[in-house]
């Protein structure tokens, strides 16, 4: 059995203490655990499905290390696949995207249809012998397969628990996003963000729903946010808090005085864009009533599903998906997503935002690749060895308090340590929050943990 650093974390819930041992980050034994507890017995984000429109569209994807397709059949069926021949093993699906009648093996020629069903063998005449089960031979599925509002996840456990259990509080916050569409329908735009990290995968879930480093961190793009006249619009601050999900999923809502582009009219977006921000407004009102019209349209959200899946609501909606390729390096994926009723100048607005924040040469990623991969460096240096994320643990949370990434981290040593938990969230009940504190948006669903 695996020798593993004790303890992983120390959870001090009366005294209000949350350490991370800093192993985590840097053991390969516990990475070779965590693909095994964790990624093999979670629900993984596969892709969406406006990303197969047609029959025959495909996307290959690499799951936790395998190679997957993900497949629209020419029954409008989506399905998932092992990229891997039946016969001797090479890869099937040679292509990250495409369309296809049927996949073919280069290796030997073996072809498949959009069902995975063998359905072509050279020199057929060979296996004539009574024992070959040319079914048997087909591709192989995943072996669990579901999706939530057109967003599809796979796991490799068969036993795992239905995927609207697994998501508990998350869907909420799905719920949100999705409903800003007046079709209540979402399209993956064409393109993606592909980029790596030499820091361990779990430093970017914290660092994704990560409140307490914004303003350090993205100072530069403060500055330039102010000098538009965006930042402290109306006399308002940045505030909001955190919320555990359950199930190690986690949240941060918040407004934010450099607004949303595509909901909220802010300073520096000019004169001229007013007019059809306050359309846009007053037809979320219209369909969803105030409150909810002010929660999709003035309030951030950043989402973190359990594992290892990242929803951005923010200036711009984006999905991150990454994996370890080793202890101190990791492979992002990245994808923005919109209304499928959103197009021309309010879509080059949306995906301007996206560039300017998250892109590969935007205000954020450069800065939180710099901080992780600093981060992974001073892990390696020595000296106190334990994470400090006792932020904000015996008080009602905020949104630069830490509650969001202890929930998170609860939830992946309990799989790491094979046991199960009932809470992810802090205890004793925090005190009453000050009174000139703003109030957070009334949530529909499940109560905020």
């Amino acid at each position: 059995m695996t020798s593993l650093p004790d303890p992983l974390i120390l959870d001090d819930k009366e005294q209000g203490v949350f350490r991370v041992n800093r192993a985590t980050m840097t053991s390969e034994a516990i990475r070779a655990l965590e693909m095994r507890r964790v990624f093999d017995r979670s629900w993984l984000y596969l892709g969406h499905e406006s990303e197969l429109a047609e029959a025959g569209e495909y996307r290959r994807r690499n799951i936790a290390g395998r190679s997957i397709m993900f497949v629209r059949s020419d029954d409008g069926e989506i399905r998932a696949f092992h990229n891997t021949c039946p016969h001797r093993g090479a890869i099937v699906c040679r292509h990250d995207e495409g369309t296809a009648k049927a996949f073919q093996c280069f290796y030997h020629a073996w072809t498949f249809d959009t069902r995975g069903r063998l359905v072509g063998i050279p020199g057929k005449d060979a296996y004539d012998g009574g024992c070959f089960d040319q079914a048997e031979r087909s591709l192989k599925h995943v072996p669990r397969l579901a999706q939530y509002r057109g967003f599809w996840f796979l796991s490799f456990w068969p036993e795992i628990q239905p995927l609207d259990d697994y998501l508990a509080g998350a869907k909420e916050f799905l719920d949100v996003l999705i409903d800003q569409s007046p079709s209540r329908q979402l399209r993956v735009v064409s393109g993606s963000h592909k980029y790596s990290m030499r820091a361990n995968w779990k430093l970017l879930c914290e660092n994704s729903i990560d409140g307490y480093h914004g303003l350090p961190t993205h100072q530069t793009y403060f500055e330039y946010v102010t000098s538009a006249g965006g930042l402290g619009a109306g006399g308002k601050k940045l505030y909001g808090r955190g919320y555990s999900l359950g199930n190690g999923h986690a949240v941060v809502e918040y407004w934010s005085p450099w607004g949303r582009p595509v909901a909220r009219w802010v300073p520096q977006m000019g004169e001229q864009s007013k007019a059809e921000i306050e359309a846009i407004r007053r037809e979320l009102d219209e369909r969803h009533g105030s409150d909810r019209g002010e929660r999709i349209a003035e309030w951030n959200r950043n989402l973190l599903i359990y594992p290892n899946l990242v929803i951005n609501d923010i200036m711009a909606a984006t999905v991150r998906t990454f994996y370890p390729v080793r202890t101190d390096f990791m492979e992002i994926n990245a994808w923005a997503v919109a209304p499928v009723e959103e197009t021309g100048a309010r879509l080059k607005t949306r995906l301007h935002n996206f560039l300017e924040f998250l892109g590969p040469g935007g205000f954020a990623t450069p800065d939180d690749v710099e901080a992780l991969e600093s981060c992974q460096i001073g892990f390696e240096a020595g000296g106190e060895q334990f994470n400090d994320v006792s932020r904000g643990m015996l008080r009602e949370a905020r949104m630069d308090d830490e509650l969001q990434m202890r929930a998170f981290w609860r939830q992946w040593a309990a799989q790491i340590e094979g046991r199960q938990i009932d809470d992810w969230d802090d205890a004793p009940p925090r005190v009453e929050k000050a009174s000139d504190e703003p109030t957070a948006p009334t949530r529909v669903g499940a109560a905020a943990r």
